[in-house]
């Protein structure tokens, strides 16, 4: 192991740095600087298409927002040669969804928003996120409450992804701590719910890491992913098309490396541990130094 990934037990990592020199606090400082813009909003909802040259992707400041939009980074992803979901319906005007053509597996997300907050992953008429049952018009009535609250808010009707072995599950994420094609660590999630779930941490090689954050519970271990090298080698391309710190998220399932979305602020910078704190700030010296 590197020395810098060493923790002085004496000096634990972050008792001798000020605040402002964390990983956790760049990330705070990034939120604050990408969403406190006046513009904010109106760079985040501008729909983009893959069929749009690269210059007017980047014809704002910090133009990295447009790709907080999941249908931006949808098409951001196919223009940089990677494999996305299906998408079987997009918009807003929920009453136009034919729930009555789509297979009995999808997953419905918003574009806008995180934590997998009103994600519906259906099985049968059952979301796998709460076990619960779900007929059309309920879901229809919980998508029209989100777009009165955000009238700029749309929903993506996608293919439910089968894994590795072909079968229907919660999907394990696959988290990739990007800075400018350079992987920190890949965090492994294996979600209960939106809000519950086990993590385990791993190197681009598949060394098992100690916990980088401890948001959730320190998971089993996991055999290394039959397409990680897809997902790495894509991973590495679009952090380098971002340009700035990222993670990229993609699913192992049967159709191979798939796309899911940009965090570029992850968990709002909390819950670092000590050895992530060390490890994700020597990344961020080392290959985004002096950028947000």
């Amino acid at each position: 192991m590197l020395s810098f990934l060493k923790i002085n037990l004496l000096n634990p990592f972050g008792s001798d740095l000020p605040d402002r020199e964390k990983f956790s606090a760049k990330i705070k400082k990034r939120h604050e600087v990408f969403w406190n813009a006046l513009n904010a909003e109106q760079v985040r909802n501008t729909i983009m298409s893959r069929e749009d040259p690269i210059e007017k992707w980047k014809d704002n400041d910090y133009w990295q927002r447009k790709l907080s939009n999941k249908f931006n980074a949808r098409e951001f992803a196919i223009k940089h040669g990677c494999k996305v979901p299906d998408l079987l319906w997009k918009g807003n005007d929920v009453e136009n969804i034919d729930f009555s053509v789509l297979p009995p597996q999808y997953v419905i997300r918003p574009t806008i928003g995180h934590s997998c907050s009103n994600v519906y992953v259906i099985k049968n008429g059952i979301n796998l996120f709460d076990h619960k049952s779900y007929i059309p018009e309920k879901i229809r009535t919980a998508l029209r409450l989100e777009i009165d609250k955000n009238p700029a808010q749309e929903f993506l009707v996608e293919e439910f992804l089968m894994n590795d072995d072909g079968a229907y599950e919660i999907l394990k994420d696959y988290k990739f701590f990007c800075f400018r094609g350079k992987i920190a660590t890949i965090c492994v999630i294996r979600r209960i719910s939106p809000q519950s779930g086990y993590n385990t941490f791993y190197d681009e090689h598949w060394n098992k890491m100690q916990m980088v954050n401890n948001t959730f519970s320190n998971g089993e271990d996991h055999p290394k992913p039959k397409c990680l090298d897809d997902m790495i080698t894509q991973a590495k391309k679009l952090s380098l098309a971002y340009d700035i710190f990222v993670r990229v998220d993609f699913y192992s399932t049967a159709k191979g490396a798939v796309f899911g979305e940009f965090t570029p602020t992850p968990g709002m910078g909390n819950n670092y541990s000590r050895f992530g704190e060390e490890l994700l700030l020597k990344y961020w010296e080392n290959h985004c130094y002096g950028l947000i």
